[in-house]
């Protein structure tokens, strides 16, 4: 099928070479030659355990090389010392000094990794699901109507987040790692739940795999056997750091015709988005593979979370949600960093996070305020976080769940004592003396 109106208005675009660094090649990367030999080898410390990955696009049109440590863009791509605790990055630093057998070294890396909180919310214990009284790898269904199918062709990014919950699936450790082998194991899944109204590909970026190997993922969905089957989404982060993987790929124009077939075939396509800075609409192959996509008729929303020294800035947020209207993007969710790897550097106070969301929104025109959030995507659920108030002389976090793993809970109000130094779900406490939450009882 032809792809309607994907040749550039304006500007031509160049086919790029896509070209990584990981942890090996952080000596070849020349803008790093400006910090001192003590923040590279504080970069191959923190790189020794949590993943690195980055490509030339993010180095060269992202990052403000003038501004670096500090750059929104440079502590979202390149490792931080602060990014582990001192008493794991003192570890590590140590027997890269003295330089460990490799297999003395790995087994240290190991233990720390495993601090880390490597699968939060119960991804392995309770997302996993079952068919026949089988383990079915590479899905995840914690929600009724979503079920997550993570492609092992899909299990790597263009670039790494150095914030990534999903850091666990890119550290080479097969034990750690989501994915299926084959999609006929998502169709006999599908099969046995017709109450799945959404599969979500995920990965990882499932952009990452060549249009080939992502139409055998999807083109098995299109069929009238899988009716029920309403929404298909893929979540990406290419927009951000790979968008010539929509212009200029040599398959680009096959991934857009896909598009547009998923969506002939009576599906609705979203692209679920990332984005965590305005800065990252700002060039204009972006912007132009923003216009491809949409020119194709699937919808593109975006998420993100919150974040220390990135967008801890209801100013940044504000931009970042006015820019994604002005492109025809739907703002969906502000997340709050999740409990797992470098959450302590990372992580903002619940209250402070409502309070930033709350002037962001106050910024913005009533179809910018699309975005849910803050939201924690915990074990029980999505848990929002609406506010703090005050009842009969108790001051409160007001929260509600948004989506839960029993459907009964989905919208369901609840509240906790105030608490200005929790971060996360675990840290609250029931008001009103109540022993436990709700959620907590079933």
């Amino acid at each position: 099928m032809a792809v309607r109106d994907i040749t550039p208005t304006v500007h031509s675009f160049k086919a790029e070479r896509f070209r990584v660094f990981t942890a090996r090649q952080l000596d070849q990367i020349p803008q790093l030659r400006q910090l001192s030999e003590e923040q590279r080898f504080d970069m191959r410390v923190v790189a020794s355990v949590l993943p690195f990955r980055v490509n030339q696009y993010v180095i060269e049109q992202l990052i403000d090389w003038s501004a670096v440590p500090n750059d929104p863009l440079f502590q979202l791509t390149f490792p931080q010392r602060g990014m582990l605790r001192p008493e794991h990055f003192d570890r590590v630093a140590q027997a890269l000094r003295e330089e460990w057998p490799a297999e003395r070294f790995n087994a240290l890396v190991a233990d720390v990794r495993n601090e880390l909180n490597p699968h939060p919310a119960g991804q392995l214990e309770h997302n996993i699901p079952q068919l026949d009284g089988e383990r079915v790898e590479g899905i995840q269904h914690k929600y009724r109507e979503t079920v997550l199918f993570f492609p092992s062709s899909g299990q790597v990014c263009h670039s790494y987040c150095t914030f990534c919950f999903r850091w666990a699936q890119f550290v080479g450790d097969k034990d750690l790692r989501i994915a299926a082998k084959e999609s006929s194991q998502l169709c006999d899944y599908l099969r046995a739940h017709p109450q799945v109204t959404d599969v979500l590909v995920t990965g990882g970026d499932p952009l990452v795999m060549k249009t080939r190997n992502l139409r055998a993922c999807l083109e098995p969905l299109l069929s009238p056997e899988f009716d029920h089957v309403r929404t298909i989404r893929i979540g990406s982060k290419a927009l951000s750091f790979w968008p010539q993987r929509f212009v200029t790929d040599e398959d680009a124009d096959d991934l857009l015709a896909l598009f547009e077939e998923i969506q002939a075939a009576g599906k609705h396509l979203a692209l679920m988005a990332h984005y965590n800075h305005w800065r990252e609409l700002e060039p204009e192959i972006a912007r132009e593979a923003i216009r491809r996509i949409r020119a194709t008729g699937a919808q593109i929303r975006a998420q993100g979370p919150l974040l220390a020294h990135i967008n801890d800035d209801p100013a940044v947020w504000a931009r970042l949600w006015q820019t994604q209207v002005e492109l025809g993007i739907i703002p969906y969710y502000m997340f709050v960093e999740r409990d797992t790897g470098a959450r302590h550097y990372f992580e903002v106070p619940l209250v402070r996070a409502w309070e930033i969301y709350r002037d962001a929104i106050q910024r913005v025109s009533g179809i910018a305020r699309t975005a849910r959030g803050p939201s924690m995507s915990s074990e029980p659920g999505k848990v929002e976080i609406q506010g703090v108030t005050e009842i009969n002389g108790e001051k409160v976090l007001a929260l509600r769940m948004i989506q839960g793993r029993n459907p009964d809970w989905v919208q369901r109000p609840f509240f906790a004592r105030y608490d200005d130094k929790a971060t996360w779900l675990n840290h609250l406490r029931p008001a009103f003396g109540e022993e436990r939450f709700f959620f907590e009882e079933d």
